[in-house]
């Protein structure tokens, strides 16, 4: 039998903005914080780099960031905590630790839904968001699904993406950038509740 890893908690994102966000989760003892870079096959290298650390490898993942709502109702700054995880490429992946950390976050002060996750290989715009709304996904993004096919059977992982952009405000219009500072700040609030995740 192979022995559960007992390295750190893997704190995941794929920009540098999200990182910045981040940084004071990564002062937390028994936290790493990696920036991935954007896209499913940066996403997937960089975690599969991580798990291969054998004695340091991590004993959870958290992949977090930016995202964007793909139905009414969720906001910018919104948290969307992820339930399963689903792209074009492998089977749904099931997340079923996510409800404590979903009632962490909201005891922090930050507004959380919890739902379906998609991870899409390009910006989701216009009619395909209602089509995955229609689907029951509440949000989207472009590298979770690559870094939890990664993952070996059994390592806990949560999935939490801050909404930037919804169908109503898509990203380069006007309020692109209040509601970027929205979400960074909400994004920040959330750091010190995902480093402390024990699933």
């Amino acid at each position: 039998m192979t022995a559960a890893p007992q390295g750190p908690l893997l704190l995941a994102c794929a920009l540098g903005a999200e990182q910045w966000a981040l940084r004071r989760a990564a002062r937390t003892g028994g936290v790493r914080l990696l920036r991935t870079g954007m896209g499913a096959r940066r996403a997937g290298q960089s975690v599969s780099s991580a798990l291969a650390q054998g004695a340091h490898a991590p004993r959870a993942l958290v992949f977090t960031g930016f995202g964007a709502a793909v139905g009414p109702g969720i906001n910018p700054g919104d948290l969307v905590v992820a339930t399963e995880v689903r792209d074009t490429v492998g089977g749904p992946v099931e997340l079923p630790d996510c409800a404590a950390l979903a009632d962490s976050l909201q005891r922090a002060g930050l507004t959380v839904h919890s739902g379906p996750l998609h991870t899409s290989e390009r910006v989701v715009r216009g009619a395909q968001r209602h089509t995955l709304h229609r689907d029951g996904v509440l949000c989207v993004d472009m590298e979770t699904a690559a870094a939890l096919h990664r993952l070996p059977p059994g390592l806990p992982a949560a999935a939490v993406r801050v909404v930037v952009d919804t169908p109503d405000q898509e990203l380069l219009r006007p309020g692109t950038l209040v509601h970027g500072l929205r979400a960074w700040r909400a994004l920040r609030a959330a750091a010190p509740v995902l480093a402390a995740w024990t699933p």
